[in-house]
């Protein structure tokens, strides 16, 4: 004799399985807890002393003093501080102008099966695991115009200072953060592109489209949200960007690359003028968040509900 479950049994037992955490579902809020109370310790918590110290006159010996808006009207007529804004959107434009192409191709690239594509990866991944200081101490003294590469080659370098003027100085750094951070999105997107179904370029085969078509009608909609989360990280990346600044060209010629970010140390740690120093990383946060907001809203990034990539 065999026995049948009625559907009401079956019913319960689903219902016991999901009230028990065993179905699907998304994990309650105390598995995220950790994570929500360091960032609170070390992000929102900085920054509301920062937006404090905004609105307030500190040497960072003596007591903070409350001046209102003093801070911002003379950031807001300060020509350098105007100027470091326009360096910084330049410094982050460029920067994802050339990383965002680049490392998509090489990211389509090194998800395939080429021969020795393993390898050359992994040379290519090496500026990874150099840090930002470490990087531009070495590319400060391969272009040193004195005993670098540019010394040695003046028929291509011309005088061979690349940091004598804006156009070079800039050029420098867009150059030398490319060669670190582009094997990370590189990274980025290599993985995004090992998820592409196959059966997407079978089917485009079948129909007769060749390489160049399936990247374009293939892979790069199917990288939409990878090349979204990319751009966002170039963005605030580059409009934060400091310590390769600080090592190359140190704001120089003149304040031709003063950007935002060290103009802030300037003000913070030669200037000791803690208020103005916290009104320009107010007013970085703010720039940041509302470029990556008009990002997420222009690519409808914030409507998508699938969990497969790019549909």
């Amino acid at each position: 004799m065999t026995t049948t479950s009625s559907p009401s049994a079956g019913g319960d037992t689903v219902r016991r399985a999901g009230s028990s955490g065993i179905g699907a579902g998304r994990p309650g809020f105390l598995w995220a807890a950790p994570a929500a109370v360091f960032f609170s310790l070390f992000a929102i918590v900085p920054l509301i002393m920062v937006a404090v110290l905004s609105f307030a006159s500190w040497d960072g010996l003596s007591d903070p003093e409350f001046a209102g808006l003093d801070n911002w009207r003379t950031l807001l007529d300060d020509p350098v501080m105007i100027k470091s804004l326009w360096l910084s959107v330049l410094l982050t434009v460029l920067g994802v102008a050339v990383q965002a192409p680049l490392s998509i191709l090489l990211g389509v690239w090194a998800a395939g099966h080429q021969r020795n594509r393993a390898v050359l990866s992994a040379i290519y991944f090496v500026p990874m695991l150099l840090s930002v200081a470490a990087v531009s101490v070495l590319w400060r003294a391969v272009l040193d115009p004195n005993l670098g590469v540019p010394a040695q080659a003046t028929w291509l370098f011309g005088d061979g200072n690349l940091f004598g003027t804006q156009a070079t100085a800039i050029g420098v750094l867009v150059f030398v953060s490319t060669w670190q951070f582009t094997p990370l999105h590189t990274l980025i997107y290599q993985g995004a592109a090992r998820a592409v179904p196959q059966v997407l370029y079978q089917a485009a085969q079948i129909d007769g489209a060749g390489t160049v078509r399936q990247f374009f009608h293939i892979t790069l909609p199917q990288l939409r949200n990878s090349i979204i989360t990319s751009m966002i990280l170039m963005v605030v990346g580059g409009l934060t960007t400091f310590d390769t600044v600080l090592i190359l060209t140190q704001g120089g010629p003149g304040s031709d690359t003063t950007i935002s970010a060290y103009y802030m140390y300037q003000k913070a740690f030669k200037s000791f003028d803690y208020g103005a120093a916290s009104t320009i990383a107010l007013l970085l946060v703010l720039v940041s968040t509302v470029i990556s907001l008009i990002v997420v809203r222009l690519s409808g990034y914030d409507k998508m509900r699938s969990t497969t990539e790019g549909l």
